[in-house]
């Protein structure tokens, strides 16, 4: 057996700086973080070729001294740990650093030089450290201000092999880019400035308002645009001795990715599973898997609950009472979103104009075979298909614009169907022209047709609401299905004749095994043979329920669920595809009446701007937007 020794001090730091160091972003995340301790109000960095061949931190913060400098690029020496009757405190950190790794770990795999200066007027000092190799401090000509100035040129030199593992220069430029947001996000009382290849990438003042919230909202706006600002709920709670405070989007105003969400801890910026969890579940209820809400949320609590002595990255914290922390985050955001009503987000409705394409003459094709008008085409045998195939089949008149020059025909809904009587049960009456403001005391206004058996539109007094049926409907019954689940448990309803499901015996095994809690769902099943269900009772809420397609998705999707897992623990999924296919379908047909009550329940109804898997319900378009789209504006 070898005979043990202990390794040089250059190696122990390169194997330290592994973890410290993983790529030009973590280096320079531990210089700001360093410049943040420091008391900096201005933070400068530059990169070149992403930072691999040469970058630079610049701060305006306190400075070093000589012994100072001497000590800052040893291996654990700090100014930041607490000291406690009973040593160094790690129970209680309020700096972003404690480690004393950064400046080693950056030295034993680069070149690095550090200047800096103490005071306003005075000597200032540099020092050199490459490849784990330390200089000694020597004097340098005045920086004219306070503040330090690290350089780092042939990050990884010293460890080839780690070059081999980088991604493109360009991918870590946004990568620096990503972690400089978060710790701008975390201190808007501090300017972040970004320079990559002689290019401004990042240029975010100082924020000067007096209140923190405010700053931050206004940081946040800078970052994420106007957009965000619009469409975010403010979030404000606090449980024993624990906040969380910040901002969440609207469900319909989601990512592709989770890269959008902005978390963290007593000021620090996290990626903390815990964290991203109590996100995702407070939001599944409103999105789809693979859709991602954009916030910034901001836990705090007292500094001796919460260990971030976890990794060197210092990313990730464990909590003393983690439930506590995961439920307050949860019910903050859902109390957020049920306040929210109906509301959907405001870029549904300028990503609908924006695909809106006005011409401003009539094109040739206009009196061609396909007869499109307005950059929109209508079939030759479009008439046909809106015409009775026979008798009684025809629910309101059609009537033909025979003075176009084509003949465009359209369903047209009656107005004393479209509107709902008034208190009194008599028609709303209207003045006519500009002067009638119908729907005004209505969000959503007053349904005025049906477009392709799908699509509701309704007049509001500044504009119109376009509503998907379908959608809408899936919100309205999932919500119904959850109150009654609540209340005294789902209403079901016997089937005259039991429906029959033909399925894999597998799958048909694997939904059986849950009748019981299918039953407490309102569906009642049994077996039918050997690969074959009996569906005998279902929800009463669903009406139009179809019962085929129901069964075999719930068969997919208990697929997924763990063994052990109850569906009362997933809830919300079995719920939502209940509801899904017990909605009104797209393709039928509305009542005027029928139209109006959807509008109604769905101003009633909390989370009714989406659908379940976080669709928008409807798309709301101010007149003033659509005279634009006519050049009236």
């Amino acid at each position: 057996m070898p005979a043990i020794r202990r390794l040089s001090p250059e190696t122990i730091n390169r194997i330290a700086a592994g973890e410290v160091v993983e790529r030009p972003a973590s280096a320079i995340k531990e210089l700001v973080e360093n410049a943040i301790d420091a008391g900096a109000r201005r933070i400068d960095v530059s990169v070149e070729s992403g930072g691999l061949t040469r970058l630079i931190v610049e701060d305006d913060g306190s400075g070093m001294d000589a012994d100072m400098l001497a000590l800052a690029v040893e291996r654990h020496a700090t100014s930041k740990l607490p000291v406690s009757e009973a040593g160094d405190d790690l129970l209680n950190i309020e700096t972003m650093g404690f480690r004393g790794e950064a400046l080693p770990s950056i030295g034993s795999v680069a070149r690095m030089e550090i200047c800096t200066q103490s005071a306003e007027i005075g000597e200032a000092w540099a020092l050199s450290v490459e490849g784990g190799r330390t200089g000694e401090p020597r004097p340098a000509p005045p920086l004219g201000r306070r503040g330090t100035r690290v350089e780092v040129r042939d990050l990884f030199y010293a460890t080839p092999a780690r070059l081999k593992f980088l991604k493109s220069e360009r991918a870590e430029t946004t990568a620096i880019n990503d972690i400089l947001k978060r710790l701008a996000l975390s201190r808007a009382d501090i300017g972040f400035f970004l320079n990559s290849d002689g290019r401004s990438r990042l240029s975010l003042p100082a924020e000067t308002a007096s209140d923190p919230a405010a700053a931050r909202r206004a940081r946040l706006s800078g970052l994420l645009g106007r957009d965000f600002g619009e469409n975010a709920l403010a979030i404000d709670q606090e449980r024993e001795g624990v906040s969380v405070s910040g901002w969440a989007s609207l469900p319909t105003y989601n990512r592709g990715s989770n890269q959008f969400q902005f978390l963290f801890v007593n000021g620090r910026p996290v990626r903390d599973k815990l964290l991203v969890g109590a996100v995702r579940g407070a939001y599944q209820d409103f999105l789809a898997r693979d859709r991602h809400p954009v916030v910034a949320l901001y836990v705090g609590l007292p500094t001796d609950e919460v260990d971030v002595n976890v990794h060197p990255a210092k990313a990730e914290v464990r909590f003393r009472d983690a439930g506590l922390v995961r439920g307050l985050i949860v019910g903050a955001l859902r109390h957020a979103l049920a306040g929210a009503g109906h509301r959907a987000s405001t870029t549904v409705a300028g990503y609908a104009l924006g695909k809106v394409q006005p011409q401003s003459s009539p094109s040739a094709g206009l009196w061609s075979g396909s007869r499109s008008w307005a950059g929109a085409a209508v079939s030759p045998g479009y008439e046909r298909s809106l015409q009775p195939d026979g008798a009684g089949d025809m629910a309101y008149p059609v009537r033909e614009d025979q003075a176009s020059g084509f003949g465009v025909s359209a369903r047209v809904e009656p107005d004393y169907l479209a509107e709902p009587p008034g208190p009194s049960g008599a028609p709303h009456e209207e003045s006519g022209g500009e002067s009638g403001q119908p729907g005004a005391d209505w969000p959503l206004g007053v349904a005025r047709a049906q477009l392709h058996g799908t699509y509701v539109v309704a007049q509001t007094a500044d504009g119109i609401v376009i509503v998907d049926q379908h959608a809408a409907h899936e919100r309205l019954v999932y919500e119904r299905m959850k109150a009654q689940l609540r209340a005294s448990g789902v209403a079901r309803q016997s089937l005259l004749v039991p429906e029959i499901v033909e399925l894999d015996e597998t799958e048909a095994r694997r939904v059986l095994d849950r009748a019981e809690e299918l039953a407490e769902l309102g569906l009642v099943i049994e077996p039918f043979g050997a690969g074959a269900i009996a569906v005998r009772e279902t929800p009463a809420l669903l009406k139009r329920l179809d019962v085929q397609g129901l069964i075999r998705d719930l068969a997919d999707e208990l697929a997924e669920y763990d063994e052990a897992l109850s569906l009362k623990e997933k809830l919300e999924e079995v719920v939502g595809t209940m509801a899904c296919h017990g909605s009104v379908r797209a393709g039928r047909r509305l009542s005027g009446e029928e139209m109006n009550a959807l509008l109604r329940e769905m101003e009633a109804t909390p989370h009714s701007g989406q659908c379940n898997h976080g669709r928008p319900t409807y798309v709301e378009l101010k007149l003033a937007d659509i005279e634009r789209l006519f050049g009236r504006r």
